[in-house]
């Protein structure tokens, strides 16, 4: 048990600082990525260092839930590749400790990160989420810091274009200026310029002090009057020698009211969300029940209406102008062109009106019903990234154990491509969901469906140490998909304690050589279709055979003669239908009945058969050459 803590203790201690460091990392790059999408917002603005020093502070916690399982999978990665690579974990496996046991301590630290990234998930990231959009909302509303380019417009001033053409940054005076003033509007603007002129800011940063020096302003007067176009429009044109203009120009950086975002789902915990929701759903239930009603009653409504029928509904009264008659047909057939022309007109002004009124009813609901959506997918959010914490973990440090393989290289690229495929299933999934394409509780945890698929594969194969990451053991599994034929591979024993028979391998080479010409015979004789699914596809057959071929290779393994070895590799493996999904009788009756999938299947096995036709010639071939071998190698022993 001492030993047993030892090494749990230096499993953590092995991890933990691993960890740290990764989840650091990646929270500093995710953070960069957060903050060069909002760099505009922040620069040229003048916004103090401790309101951007807030910002990132509460742009870090808004990004823990990114950084956290890339974080534990990049750490678990790393820690168990470097086990492996040090040899360290097959220490551990050779004293009898299982890989589970293994990584128990971890597996109850991973538990505990989990639930703290639960109550972080409820209760500090809606709080911070609050913070840093109100922050962000603040910074966008900032009016710009005045910095006024040389040759350009600026135009940043509401109200106002400015061209300088030169700037003495020394003493802040600017030259060859010209001002466009549209604060009164366009249709009576002022045209300002001079020959210098500073710009600075009033004490309580609330106004603009524009001083000018030798210039001139020119005014349109076209609101005193009316004229037409032919006409001159008077003008004012003022000359000065010193002229100072005062702008209206907030500064300032005032923080906007956190009740803006209060009723955001991203600003709720776990209570809140479904208080929200109840209260949504009874609020939409509320409103379809009074569209049912109310559009009933318009669809109902005619400008003709039977007397029988009584509108009680206080939704939308009886008009005093609508006419009841008995017969329609009789009325409209008294009526003249005009009056009926009138009629349809009314009838027409009607449905448009009906059908505007059912749009707008339609664009509240579905905004009632996104909303609602909002709601469900961030109280799904506040589970699923506790669950895709463990996840990761039990999907690297299976993985680790396997590649055996540490450091940053590796592991980084195998934790990159995980984490972007597991956002990219995620991002998919809650688009689904917010479309109403699927339910919400599908596109939440699609991806963790997929995770845990992943982790269970991983996790079991690591147990049982599978060589499932070795190149050889995908080659072999893509030659099986791919159909490739296996190949022998023998050499000969340096030590052979029993000799083969040859006289006895003889005698069952050549009933093995007989019984195959006997069924290569058969295969050349085309089957025809009814008979082709009444056979059993010589299953039994070749069992027999391919029982008689290995025999034969197993005892002529024992031979000391490398020509007769070589021989053996060329050896085909016999292998039985892999396209033979009509087993069953039920199959092959529907097969035979089901003509177009029977014809299918029947050229698939026609084209089986052809390859198993060549395969036996060349059994055929290779028996005659051991045959031919074994008795030269006989003929020598006699010799000497």
């Amino acid at each position: 048990m001492l030993r047993l803590k030892s090494l749990y203790a230096f499993i953590i201690k092995t991890f933990l600082p691993i960890f740290l460091a990764t989840f650091g990392i990646c929270l500093f790059i995710v953070l960069m990525q957060f903050l060069w999408k909002y760099v505009d917002d922040m620069v040229g603005k003048g916004i103090e260092l401790s309101v951007l020093g807030e910002m990132f502070f509460y742009a870090a916690l808004y990004m823990v839930p990114m950084a956290l399982p890339l974080g534990l999978l990049l750490a678990s990665l790393i820690t168990f590749g470097d086990l492996g690579e040090r040899l360290e974990l097959l220490a551990m496996k050779s004293a009898g400790i299982s890989l589970l046991r293994i990584m128990r301590p971890l597996i109850i630290l991973v538990i505990m990160i989990c639930i703290g990234a639960f109550y972080f998930q409820n209760n500090i990231l809606p709080k911070s989420q609050l913070k840093l959009w109100t922050l962000v909302l603040s910074m966008k509303q900032k009016s710009p810091e005045l910095d006024i380019p040389e040759g350009v417009f600026y135009k940043e001033i509401p109200g106002y274009n400015l061209y300088v053409r030169s700037k003495d940054k020394n003493h802040g005076m600017m030259h060859d200026m010209m001002i466009y003033d549209f604060s009164d509007g366009f249709e009576n603007a002022k045209v300002i310029v001079a020959d210098s002129g500073k710009l600075k800011s009033s004490i309580d940063k609330q106004h603009l002090v524009l001083t000018l020096f030798s210039g001139e302003s020119f005014e349109n007067l076209k609101s005193q009057k009316t004229y037409s176009v032919n006409d001159k429009i008077p003008y004012r044109r003022e000359t000065f020698s010193l002229k100072e203009i005062l702008i209206t120009f907030d500064a300032n950086f005032s923080m906007a009211d956190e009740s803006i975002l209060q009723g955001r789902e991203m600003a709720k915990d776990i209570d809140m969300l479904r208080s929200s929701i109840d209260s949504i759903s009874y609020e939409k239930d509320s409103f379809n029940v009074f569209n049912i009603s109310f559009l009933k009653n318009q669809s109902n409504l005619q400008l003709f209406q039977n007397p029988d029928v009584h509108y009680t509904s206080t939704i939308l009264e009886q008009e005093a102008d609508t006419v009841v008659i008995d017969d329609f047909d009789e009325f409209f057939s008294q009526k003249t062109p005009s009056e009926k022309k009138e009629l349809f007109l009314q009838a027409k002004s009607r449905l448009d009106n009906l059908r505007n009124d059912i749009y707008f009813r339609s664009i509240t609901q579905s905004d009632q019903q996104s909303h609602m959506n909002n709601h469900k997918i961030e109280l799904h959010k506040k589970f699923t990234l506790s669950v895709a914490c463990l996840l990761f973990f039990f999907i690297g440090a299976p993985l680790g154990a396997i590649i055996r393989k540490g450091g940053i290289g590796m592991p980084a690229v195998i934790s990159v491509f995980l984490f972007l495929s597991y956002y990219t299933i995620d991002i998919f999934g809650q688009k689904m969901a917010k479309q109403d394409v699927w339910p919400i509780w599908q596109g939440m945890w699609l991806s963790t469906f997929i995770l845990l698929g992943l982790g269970a594969f991983f996790t079991y194969k690591a147990v049982n140490d599978s060589v499932v990451m070795e190149i050889e053991t995908w080659s072999n599994f893509l030659r099986k998909i791919v159909g490739a034929k296996e190949v022998r591979n023998y050499q000969r024993k340096e030590i052979v304690i029993y000799s083969p028979n040859y006289d006895e391998v003889l005698s069952e080479l050549a009933t093995f050589d007989e019984k195959c010409e006997s069924f290569l015979l058969k295969l050349k004789k085309r089957p025809s279709y009814l008979s082709f699914w009444r056979s059993d596809f010589n299953k039994k057959e070749l069992k027999g055979l391919k029982a008689r071929q290995e025999h034969i290779v197993d005892a002529l393994l024992n031979s000391e003669a490398n020509i007769i070895i070589g021989k053996l590799m060329d050896y085909p493996i016999l292998t039985f239908y892999k396209k033979n999904p009509w087993g069953e009788k039920y199959i092959r009756a529907f097969c035979i009945i089901f003509i177009p999938l029977g014809i299918l299947f029947y050229i698939l096995g026609y084209y089986e058969r052809t390859s198993r036709i060549k395969t036996f010639e060349v059994i055929s071939k290779v028996n005659k050459e051991l045959e031919k071998e074994i008795k030269t190698n006989l003929r020598k022993k006699d010799n000497v």
